[in-house]
């Protein structure tokens, strides 16, 4: 979700009213995916390279995302929606945070309409490594390991590989997202600020991922 720093400062205001302005775009594209019935839909929130920046942006940022679930949880139950998260619950995260997060899985945890997870404290390759100690922790042999083996142990096994990434405000980076599961997914880039990011964009994107032929490594016969 880019842009939030850069469509405040355009404004004259501080970066903390991107993050502000961002929740509206949220909401909409949550609840625009669930109407064109995508059923997994995963939003980097806060990277685990986000820790470097200002303090003072960083307590707003902790504070913010945890409004969020207060504000939104309970309607988002009511559609059916699952709240997950991905990422690290480390001594980083307040326990108030943690405690949120963990409260709103338990209470959409059943849920099926669509899951809602959200990188938070998230890094692709924080995630391949935590798996990789998963494997030693469970004494893997070597001879056992293999992609199902180290799938198995990432955050989120149960959810399907992206099939579309969609990169906002003209960035053309992966910057540590989902470095695994990416692994054939199809990629749109907008030059779209997120706060200005509405569902109508999300299906333009939908609609170019359309167009595209998938081979997955393959030729066509």
């Amino acid at each position: 979700m880019d842009g939030n720093g850069r469509w405040a400062e355009r404004r004259g205001l501080a970066r903390t009213a991107g993050h502000g302005a961002g929740e509206q775009a949220l909401v909409d594209i949550t609840y625009g995916a669930i109407s064109i019935g995508v059923k997994a839909l995963t939003v980097y929130a806060f990277s685990t390279e986000n820790w470097r920046r200002p303090v003072d942006e960083v307590r707003y940022l902790m504070n913010f995302n945890q409004g969020l679930l207060h504000r939104h949880k309970l309607d988002l139950h009511e559609e059916g929606v699952r709240i997950a998260f991905s990422g690290r619950r480390d001594w980083r995260v307040p326990k108030r945070v943690l405690h949120d997060m963990q409260d709103a899985e338990e209470l959409t945890k059943k849920n099926k309409t669509m899951t809602l997870n959200i990188a938070f404290n998230y890094g692709g390759r924080a995630e391949i490594v935590d798996a990789v100690r998963q494997l030693v922790a469970d004494k893997v042999p070597v001879g056992k390991i293999d992609e199902r083996s180290i799938r198995a142990r990432l955050y989120h096994p149960e959810l399907a590989d992206p099939d579309l990434v969609i990169r906002t405000s003209g960035e053309y980076r992966i910057s540590n997202f989902l470095l695994w599961e990416m692994a054939y997914a199809e990629f749109v880039f907008t030059d779209v600020l997120w706060p200005d990011f509405r569902r109508e964009d999300l299906f333009e994107a939908v609609e170019e991922f359309q167009r595209r032929e998938r081979r997955f490594g393959n030729v066509e016969q």
